[in-house]
């Protein structure tokens, strides 16, 4: 192992990501720390207690207050496991909403983690970010949470620049998986979107990553350990076209419904109106759904998972990648429609 990880502080870390990567620095032998909003969790029957616990809220406290309960923690590594994400539709323009989030607040927290003397910063992304290097920024350019996922990643890697402060940057697929005390997104994220229909539509020829929660608290945990100063890495297990992972979870929820492909330009004429109502209502998607038919959901949005296990060194961890992923999805499913079983 190229780096020592004895005391962690996870952003994060009693939420469905955080609080596996907790619970894997823990079997690894290192110390953790994390913060959660007050009230935000109901009960803490389920809360691993080696887990330090402090409740306040990172977004709403200055750097300096951060600074002031960091800086004596002993904390050799910081993960960053907050933000919102693409499902989010928030008030026009976008961008804005998703900068001040994920760029603004993010650096903020993390330049109080380089003044408190932590050395290491692994922050969860996006895989969007890997694929809008690979198609010329086409991405970032139409879509506002890419182009601040873009941005995260870009300033933060700036931050650690000056020396003895390492930022890599994780860029997350689909994640499928169940965590104590959280309620898996796929229930509301996808298949809701389909409910007044009898078949799930997407269009024809795309595929992507994907990798479960455990896949990615390896990544945390190998990227703390293994990691490079402004390297990012793109993680998952395994590459499914949609057809195979939507029938997969069709199958698994116990959903009769089927799977239709058709070509992309018809389904962007189908979310038209969905464009247009949000234009209405003052509010803009992260993902332009309109673009996405074209520019994403029919693109094969495929990673070498063996490349990022090898940079990370996951075979001298233990790691695997994350297990068998169509169990995750089964588990995944099982939990989003407990009436169904």
């Amino acid at each position: 192992m190229k780096h020592k990880v004895k005391k962690v502080f996870i952003a994060g870390g009693t939420g469905f990501l955080g609080y596996k990567s907790a619970k894997l620095f823990l079997k690894m032998g290192a110390k953790v720390d994390t913060i959660s909003l007050p009230g935000e969790l109901d009960n803490l029957d389920w809360f691993d207690k080696r887990i330090g616990l402090t409740l306040g809220n990172l977004f709403e406290m200055s750097e300096e207050d951060i600074y002031e309960m960091l800086k004596d923690g002993g904390y050799d590594t910081f993960v960053y496991a907050l933000g919102p994400d693409e499902r989010i539709t928030p008030p026009k323009p976008a961008y804005d909403f998703f900068y001040s989030k994920l760029v603004t607040e993010c650096k903020k927290i993390c330049s109080a983690v380089k003044r408190a003397g932590i050395k290491r910063c692994v922050i969860m992304n996006s895989y969007f970010t890997y694929f809008d290097q690979k198609y010329n920024g086409r991405l970032s350019k139409n879509h506002p949470y890419i182009r601040a996922r873009v941005d995260q990643a870009r300033e933060l890697i700036e931050l650690g620049s000056s020396g003895k402060f390492d930022v890599m940057i994780l860029m997350l697929p689909y994640i499928f998986g169940t965590t104590e005390g959280r309620k898996p997104i796929w229930r509301d994220a996808l298949l809701s979107h389909f409910d007044k229909f009898k078949s799930v539509m997407f269009p024809r020829g795309g595929g992507t990553a994907v990798v479960s929660a455990e896949g990615v608290a390896e990544a945390v945990v190998a990227a703390s350990f293994n990691g490079e100063h402004a390297q990012m890495y793109p993680i998952g297990s395994t590459n499914m076209t949609y057809k195979e992972l939507i029938g997969a979870m069709l199958e698994y929820g116990n959903d009769k419904r089927k799977y239709k492909e058709f070509p992309a330009f018809l389904c962007t004429l189908g979310v038209l109106g969905i464009k247009r109502k949000n234009k209405k209502e003052g509010k803009e998607n992260g993902l332009d759904i309109a673009k996405l038919m074209t520019q994403i959901q029919n693109k094969k949005f495929y990673i070498d998972p063996h490349d990022t296990a090898q940079k990370l060194s996951y075979s001298e961890l233990g790691f695997d990648g994350g297990g068998d992923i169509l169990q995750s999805i089964k588990e995944t499913m099982r939990v989003c429609f407990p009436e169904r079983f």
